[in-house]
């Protein structure tokens, strides 16, 4: 209600005529008992400026006032407790507020910032915390530090250090270092800022709790609720006879899976055969976990309130618990399992001529691995066990060469960006960083999962049925043109017409222009960013990077809840005997809207949680290399220093310019230019670098370019004192 009225008067102050308090309540038409309601509604938007009240006592929206011409009202992203940056809605890059400008702000809270150096809309710019607005309300990680019996608590990762005074009924039982988790105090007007404990989550010095504290800060749970394990009790751990009704029996069908070495938790099977038509018939099949889990039980609530698994460096936190997860609902081989079939016929130019979609029971004949399949098809490698399967692996790679053939031809985008492999011993220490290989393995099981989602999501669109669909918008303009330049800067000269229809041809175009570029994998992500962030939503508006107008989540019900509400959506709509219904149709209307936001929010924050502990544990590796020398990428340039990208491990640390007079930031050509030398450094620029100093507890790395051993120690001491 009250977000609505707000949304309410927002909408009626659009026009820029300025209305007093009366005019808006008069304007809004409730009845008279919702004055008082309204009236603090107005204030609440004044405080957080949203309105802005004139000299005259009349409101109108800040964004129309004069003020907002140099004032920005967004979110604050604080970087380990120094400097950080302001998001706003309407700005394409964040501003770059410095630690001395933040004027108590902390990572998340909503800040009124004025702009004092640069201007928004040509280059980056600096500003100046002017008033906190609102705290950030999500869960944070805290130390506890207890001092004259007084409980007090330090936000995990804060080398500042601030003092936040702890409130709540279990706090004395707390003892310093104990980690516990916050909610920051939104009363402002308090003199000293204040949190609320949630609960404690272990001491500082247990072992594996700093993956721990991670988690917590991004709101996954380790362990499962008391409702849910007793549900449990009811899951069977076997497929039973009476499980088969209405099941295609595929039992004696050739079908296997491929997964990672160490995965436990498999969503999916398959399986080709070459029809007398010279074409092909592929099966996806795919753990049937909803009819485990019922709708609003208490498994599929805590599903939908996780959204996906986690997974880190040395564990998974899984959506489901693992009676399921690894267990009645994993595609383990030689074990009866209950699935969805999407069986499709495949022309030899990649086009699907036909396909159903139908629930069925498995047997797979084996788990393979990427490794042992990238043998085969990379090397002429074969294991014993795999021999009898290696005539239809060929021909899957036969068909998934042809599926990526025509996936290209249409639009698909292919960024193939490295990802970073963490390998760490049994007490989770970091033994060694490499680049996690994607060979024929992994992509042919991408394309038949890709082909699979896109099949069901045009089943459940072309009926016209409430379904969620994974979706992505189009590329940024303005984004992209400023990625161009920056390329111009390399020497690499994109002529491309950015004034028309940006499709996904053009996007391959520039692509293939950076292939040859040793910053291939800088520069793909920097035009990664200039595109929208897929996410899920009823509103099918297609898929730009995949060139596929249907698209939905069907192949990961394990991991992801959207592919578990999928699976639901098809058990209703043509499984069940009933069929589509009305109150089926009214029911799905009504609910998917707010699974689609929240799948996509816990998506979020599980790549947030991953990067995290990634930026962690790389810390923590850079911690016994330090003094040692590499070649490095620069892969972003800021006001305040360079970040520069080790390729080979793709570690990323910072080259620091506070206090060093020869590194000058140029903000005309985002570029830093040293003195004596006018060596420009730019991104994509080759630098030699040493390792500095890294912090495992702050997330960071420091380098420095090589230099002689004298300006080595002053940066060293400088260092010392930051940390301090």
């Amino acid at each position: 209600m009250k977000d609505e009225i707000k949304k309410e008067i927002t909408t009626l102050l659009s026009d820029k005529k300025a209305r007093d308090t009366i005019e808006i309540i008069k304007s809004l038409k409730y009845s008279k008992d919702m004055d008082s309601m309204i009236i603090s509604i107005i204030r609440e938007m004044e405080a957080e400026y949203d309105l802005y009240m004139t000299k005259h006592g009349r409101y109108m929206n800040f964004v129309d006032s004069d003020l907002s011409k140099n004032m920005y009202k967004g979110i604050f992203e604080e970087t380990k407790g120094e400097y950080g940056f302001v998001s706003v809605a309407n700005l394409s890059d964040d501003i770059f507020i410095p630690s001395s400008y933040r004027n108590g702000a902390m990572d998340g809270d909503l800040v009124l910032v004025n702009i004092t150096r640069g201007k928004t809309n040509t280059s980056k710019c600096e500003g100046k915390v002017l008033k906190v607005l609102k705290r950030d309300p999500k869960t944070k990680v805290a130390e506890v530090v207890v001092e004259n019996n007084v409980w007090f608590c330090v936000l995990n990762n804060d080398n500042k250090m601030t003092k936040l005074l702890l409130e709540g009924e279990e706090v004395s039982k707390l003892v310093s270092g104990d980690l516990i988790t916050i909610t920051l105090n939104n009363n402002l007007k308090k003199k000293m800022p204040t949190a609320i404990l949630k609960k404690r989550i272990g001491h500082k010095n247990d072992p594996g709790i700093d993956i721990i504290a991670v988690l917590a800060e991004h709101d996954f749970d380790v362990e499962f609720p008391e409702n849910v394990i007793k549900e449990l009790k009811t899951i069977p751990s076997e497929v039973r006879e009476s499980d088969l009704k209405g099941r295609t029996d595929l039992r004696d069908m050739e079908i296997f899976t491929i997964d990672g070495d160490d995965t436990k938790d498999i969503d999916d099977a398959i399986s080709l055969k070459e029809l007398s038509n010279g074409n092909y018939e592929l099966g996806v099949h795919i753990a049937d976990v909803s009819y485990y889990v019922n709708e609003n039980s208490p498994l599929d609530l805590e599903a939908r309130k996780r959204g996906t698994s986690v997974y880190l460096a040395d564990r998974v936190v899984p959506m489901l618990p693992h009676q399921l997860s690894n267990g009645i609902c994993s595609l383990n081989p030689n074990v009866d399992r209950l699935s969805i079939s999407c069986v499709m016929e495949i022309d030899k130019n990649g086009k699907i001529v036909d396909y159903r979609i139908f629930p069925s029971v498995i047997r797979s004949r084996i788990q393979m691995t990427y490794n042992k399949v990238n043998d085969i098809l990379e090397r002429g490698i074969v294991d014993s066990k795999y021999q009898e399967f290696v005539p239809t692996l060929k021909k899957m790679k036969e068909l998934s060469d042809i599926l990526r053939k025509r996936k290209i031809n249409q639009g698909y985008i292919d960024f193939d960006v490295d990802e970073a492999k963490i390998i760490v011993d049994d007490d989770g220490n970091v033994l060694d960083i490499k680049k996690r290989y994607r060979g024929i393995g992994e992509k042919l099981i991408e394309d038949f999962m890709i082909v699979a989602n896109e099949c069901v999501a045009s089943y459940i669109d072309n009926m016209g049925l409430p379904g969620i669909y994974r979706v992505h918008g189009d590329v940024n303009v303005e984004r992209l043109r400023t990625f161009i330049k920056r390329l111009e800067l390399l020497g690499i000269r994109i002529k491309e017409n950015l004034n028309g229809n940006i499709n996904q041809k053009m996007i391959q175009r520039i692509l293939d222009k950076l292939k040859d570029s040793e910053a291939y994998e800088i520069l793909a992500t920097l035009m990664l960013s200039c595109m929208d962030k897929a996410k899920y939503q009823t509103n099918n508006i297609g898929h730009f990077a995949l060139a596929l107008r249907d698209y939905t989540h069907f192949t990961s019900p394990i991991r992801r809840y959207p592919d578990t509400t999928t699976h639901r959506l098809l058990r209703e709509y043509f499984f069940k005997s009933d069929g589509v219904t009305n109150e089926k149709i009214s029911h799905f209307e009504s609910v998917l809207d707010e699974i689609c936001l929240t799948s996509s929010e816990r998506e979020r924050a599980s790549i947030d949680c991953e990067r995290e502990v990634d930026k962690m544990k790389m810390a923590e590796y850079m911690e016994s290399h330090i003094g040692e020398t590499y070649e490095g990428i620069i892969s972003g340039i800021t006001s305040f220093g360079m970040f520069v990208m080790l390729p080979e491990k793709l570690i990323e640390g910072m080259i620091r310019l506070d206090g060093d007079t020869k590194l000058i930031y140029d903000a005309n050509t985002e570029t830093i230019i040293e003195a004596g030398t006018h060596t420009v450094y730019t991104i994509g620029s080759k630098v030699k670098i040493k390792v500095l100093d890294a912090n495992k507890d702050l997330r960071q790395i420091d380098f420095i370019l090589e230099k002689g051993e004298k300006d080595e120690k002053k940066e060293k001491q400088k260092v010392k004192t930051k940390h301090s």
